[in-house]
């Protein structure tokens, strides 16, 4: 168990947007940030973070919360991984208790999934600098490859010994399960032939040099192993199979340590393999990423979006699979991505180019030979086809087929153009060859369906505000209050409710200075007012005694200290202006003030109108029963009489005209 003051620590030491920096590219917009969502596919910032407040809100998913509750959301963290992540980044000490073998017995697959494959990154790296052999072999075959001291140990390199199961037991003999060593594929288990009550255990990655892949936040997911043997049997490279914690479609190897490089530097390099990677890294070039070997997918793209826009495909010179990585330039293109690519010199690869060119001479090389993905694919493609009439058609319409994935109407038409110009032939033609492959509508037909679509979000817009719940809108009004304003002391003009000579209700001025929450508690005290909602009775209960307990409220600790569902909540109620502004409520009495009316008749306004709506709802319950009974009830007529009038006297207050 983590210490309470490690985690007290952590939460007063970590900076909001500056973990959330690590994962998505923020952009400043006021006092707040705002991005990309990192949870859904969008191409509009609907992300925001409020530096002040130290909490974030997701409008594309709903998600909210906390620093704690954004790491636990986006890199499925447990809360105890969440707050080490943390001290980690921030150089904080984890205080922790001793864990009982119940408590042990009791992690989670994931977490004890995610241990395992930390225990086999040490342990490779260990038999590669420590053990013999892994010095002559592994240790060896890294320095051929050029690779320096300072560069292996970055990437965390290492080698597991070429024993049938060597890795598997010393694994075991640490007390780690043989069911994680094989759900994590480091172990493969089979049944003994010779005795069907026991089995045979054998390391995946024996006699190779590993490659481990982290996450975005540089957790352990799997690893990648190459063979220094000739065996022809045996693959070159062997990859992690897929488990609960490794997917190789939404991984790409290198993102941990290239991240805050791509969002400074604003674009990506995409090789093809590990050591591309590294070798670019190495010579000084840091935002560059692979996809491991495996065909490119919108997963990992995504993965690059949040970063950045711009992705640099770099090929190797040989002609060989080019026009089958093309393909990757199309997911990359259906992702809104701007998509440069590069080539290298016959025989070069990004690993040899890095190795024996410097740094300037690299950085130049890849500024006078990246091309736009149009003029890329056009030049291979037109290469192919020379004279014939018929691949030169059918190399418009492939060029034509990627053009229509670029989800942008005006990149769409420019590349057209572009397109028109290197093939020689009319954009019309081309146009008409979008509208056939059937990909994409053509300008008109596009501003038709936004036109549509702008219609159909009016039309669900007024149905909303049909269905809205004005009593649920007023209550989370005074939670917001609460929680903004609560220990501000304000000057209040109240008009008491009091019986004149005749026994008429009037309402005299009063004045009075008090904290906002004593005026709220106070005043739905006196009506007997109970928030309808259930989930704002918690809140509002929990806010009215941390304010009157704590001379210095805190909403960033409040918020730590609530769980996780009603942080995302409070996070909603304090971001939602930044999202959405409220219009036209007036038609179904809501009337929201702007905060620069002053505190205390924003209070007072809220709370008299909650007070209007709910006296208005008395009546029509008590008007329905008078008219479902026979009987003749003066005593509902009298309340309904009365209560009109109650209602006349506080929206004369609250200065409207009742119709």
């Amino acid at each position: 168990m983590i210490s309470k003051n490690t985690i007290d620590q952590v939460y007063e030491t970590a900076r909001l947007e500056e973990v959330i920096g690590d994962f998505v590219q923020l952009k400043k917009s006021g006092s707040n940030f705002k991005g990309l969502s990192p949870f859904t596919d969008e191409r509009s910032p609907s992300f925001m973070v409020s530096p002040v407040k130290q909490i974030w809100k997701d409008f594309s998913s709903g998600k909210g919360g906390n620093v704690v509750a954004f790491l636990m959301e986006h890199e499925h963290f447990t809360y105890p991984e969440a707050i080490k992540y943390l001290a980690k980044k921030y150089n904080i000490e984890v205080e922790e208790t001793e864990q009982s073998n119940e408590d042990k017995e009791h992690a989670n697959e994931r977490e004890s999934m995610y241990l395992v494959s930390e225990f086999a990154q040490t342990h490779f790296k260990q038999m590669l600098w420590e053990s013999e052999l892994g010095k002559a072999i592994g240790l060896s075959y890294f320095k051929e490859r050029g690779f320096t001291d300072e560069t292996i140990k970055k990437f965390e390199l290492g080698y597991c010994l070429d024993q049938w199961d060597g890795f598997t037991t010393a694994a075991l003999d640490k007390g780690y399960k043989l069911d994680y060593l094989e759900k994590t594929g480091l172990t493969i288990v089979k049944e003994d032939p010779n005795n069907p009550n026991s089995s045979r255990k054998f390391d995946r990655f024996k006699g190779r040099v590993m490659f481990p892949i982290h996450s975005l936040s540089g957790r352990v997911l799997g690893f990648g192993g190459r063979i220094l043997t000739n065996d022809k049997k045996a693959a070159k490279y062997l990859n992690s199979p897929e488990s609960d914690i490794y997917h190789k479609s939404k991984v790409l190897y290198g993102i941990y340590n290239a991240k805050q490089s791509i969002a400074k530097e604003d674009n990506c390099y995409l090789v093809e393999g590990y050591t591309d990677v590294i070798q670019f890294y190495q010579r000084g070039i840091h935002n560059v990423v692979s996809s491991s070997g495996t065909a490119l997918t919108s997963e990992q793209i995504r993965l690059v979006n949040r970063l950045t826009k711009n992705i640099t495909v770099l090929f190797d010179g040989d002609d060989a699979g080019l026009r089958a990585s093309l393909r990757g330039i199309d997911i990359i293109l259906e992702q809104g991505m701007n998509v440069r690519v590069c080539t290298f010199p016959q025989g070069e690869d990004p690993d040899s180019f890095a190795k024996n060119n410097e740094l300037e001479d690299i950085v130049s090389y890849l500024e006078k030979n990246s091309k736009d993905f149009i003029q890329f694919k056009a030049s291979l493609l037109v290469k192919e086809a020379s004279n014939d009439p018929i691949k030169r058609a059918d190399t418009v319409r492939d060029i034509v087929n990627s053009i229509a994935k670029i989800p942008d109407r005006i990149k769409k038409e420019i590349y057209i153009q572009e397109c028109a110009q290197i093939m020689n032939i009319s954009e019309a033609v081309l146009f008409n060859t979008l509208a056939q492959i059937g990909k994409k509508e053509t300008a008109d037909v596009q501003k038709q369906q936004k036109e549509e679509q702008k219609a159909f979000e009016v039309v669900r817009n007024e149905e909303e505000r049909e269905k809205v719940d004005v009593q649920y809108i007023l209550e989370r009004k005074i939670i917001e209050s609460l929680m903004l304003y609560g220990t501000h002391k304000e000057e209040f003009e109240d008009l008491v409710l009091k019986e004149n000579e005749s026994g008429d209700l009037i309402l005299e001025p009063e004045s009075m200075q008090i904290k906002v929450y004593e005026k709220i508690y106070l005043d739905l005290q006196e009506d007997e007012i109970e928030l309808a909602n259930e989930d704002f009775r918690k809140m509002y209960t929990k806010l009215i005694e941390a304010l009157n307990e704590e001379e210095e409220f805190s909403i960033t600790n409040f918020v730590n200290g609530l769980d996780q569902e009603m942080a995302n909540q409070i996070s909603s109620i304090l971001m939602e202006e930044e999202r959405y502004k409220l219009d036209n409520w007036e038609s179904k009495e809501i009337y929201p003030k702007k905060k620069e009316i002053g505190v205390a008749q924003l209070v007072s306004e809220t709370i008299l109108t909650l007070r209007c709506y709910l006296i208005k709802k008395r009546m029509g319950a008590l008007q329905k029963t008078t008219e479902q009974s026979n009987d003749d009830n003066r005593e509902a007529l009298e309340e309904i009489m009365n209560y009109i009038q109650l209602n006349k006297l506080l929206n004369q207050k609250l200065n409207r005209v009742l119709s």
